[in-house]
């Protein structure tokens, strides 16, 4: 029988805040009611806030961060498109599969799991493209299955550069509202994220920022679409109305979770996501083992990816720490299955949180055959964990504290 808490480190569904969970016991209401929008118009803006956006259009559709990739192809392309795209990643792979049962024409840059989106190779292809055939770009903002984020402004410098017309679509489910994202600035045609990972909500609720050029493509576009067809959705969007019954439990959740981040602040919650994320990351160089990611500029601030020894199975670190410390690890996907192991750091986490994470890991590496030294992921977590204030108020460890004379 286990007892205690059940631990959750997969980098989505993260942990959802005891206040956001409260707030979605709503007694079921109508929405159509006249006073409706007073909860919804409000989501909408602050959603703007953490894309990054003042022009840009948000949506929200029942379901998920998927959903949201299908409403973006559907609604600005055509059948027989060309787009660009790079698979380095199982995420980045099923949004390939999904561009090809679409009916787009994929150009396609494979990559080796663990790097990040091509910039440098996606501007030789742009500026060979003289006649305009790519009508759109895709770039996996934060590739979950490896932990790494890739310069979303480098793809768009790599747009300008080349003077190419093309839309920048962005894959933002496990970045958007941990990690800086800048629509705007970026000059991002379509955000997609959802309700699960930096919402710490349940999943359900897939989010999209559609930028006016998007919204405009979406006039001329003549693919099908009818449940998550734009104009609709954001004709009935501006009295903060939905063309269909939304999951309003969540919206209500939504904000009460938009009310943490924005009273936290979005500069400080990026800035919580990084530190947490070096302390996990200093654990994992102290065990002697490497992240998936190819180098540190790509390391994500969300989700670790660690590669375990050789003859050690990831799946058993991952089986010990779920039926022996009540503990959840993100598998190895795809061609990473048994060779990594995920540690999800995003959400509503703390310092105590992660040094949970890093100590059942260590139990678990070890009973999985591991030579691993307790405590020196720990310990090195700690070290990160521990400034500035620590050391500013105790002295260091095995030195006593004076006791004043009575």
């Amino acid at each position: 029988m286990k007892t205690g808490t059940q631990h959750l480190y997969i980098p989505g569904p993260t942990n959802v805040p005891e206040a956001v969970r409260r707030a979605m016991v709503v007694p079921m209401q109508d929405h159509r009611a006249p006073d409706f929008g007073d909860l919804t118009l409000g989501l909408f803006a602050d959603l703007k806030k953490v894309l990054g956006t003042k022009t840009g259009t948000v949506m929200m559709f029942p379901g998920s961060g998927t959903g949201c990739w299908e409403a973006a192809i559907c609604n600005t392309l055509n059948p027989g498109d060309k787009v660009l795209m790079a698979r380095h990643g199982q995420f980045s792979h099923l949004w390939v599969e999904m561009a090809r049962k679409l009916g787009l024409d994929v150009e396609l840059v494979d990559l080796a799991w663990g790097a990040g989106t091509p910039a440098n190779e996606f501007a030789r292809i742009l500026g060979k493209d003289r006649d305009g055939a790519i009508k759109a770009v895709f770039v996996t903002h934060n590739e979950t299955a490896t932990g790494v984020t890739s310069d979303v402004a480098e793809v768009r410098r790599a747009l300008d550069e080349a003077f190419h017309d093309a839309l920048l679509f962005v894959d933002g489910v496990s970045s958007i509202g941990a990690i800086h994202f800048r629509m705007d600035e970026w000059g991002v045609d379509l955000a997609v994220t959802g309700s699960q990972k930096g919402f710490m909500l349940p999943p359900g609720l897939g989010m999209i920022g559609v930028s006016e050029k998007a919204m405009a493509a979406a006039r001329e576009a003549r693919m099908r679409r009818a449940f998550f067809d734009f104009a609709e959705m954001a004709r009935m969007n501006e009295t903060g109305y939905f063309p269909y019954t939304p999951p309003v439990p969540l919206l209500h959740g939504l904000r009460a979770a938009l009310d943490r981040m924005l009273t936290e602040g979005l500069e400080n919650v990026f800035a919580r996501h990084r530190r947490l994320a070096t302390g996990v990351r200093r654990a994992v160089a102290a065990w002697g083992m490497e992240l998936c990611a190819e180098h540190p500029s790509l390391h994500s601030d969300t989700v670790s990816a660690i590669r375990v020894p050789q003859g050690v199975d990831a799946r058993e670190v991952i089986r010990v720490a779920y039926d022996r410390f009540n503990c959840s690890f993100g598998a190895g996907l795809g061609p990473l299955n048994g060779k990594v192991f995920r540690i999800g750091h995003l959400g509503d986490l703390n310092e105590g949180m992660c040094l949970s994470a890093i100590a059942i890991a260590e139990l678990a590496l070890a009973a999985a055959g591991a030579q691993a030294t307790f405590g020196a992921g720990v310990a090195a977590a700690q070290e990160i964990y521990a400034e500035p204030v620590a050391r500013a108020v105790r002295p260091p460890l095995g030195i006593a504290t004076p006791v004043a004379a009575e």
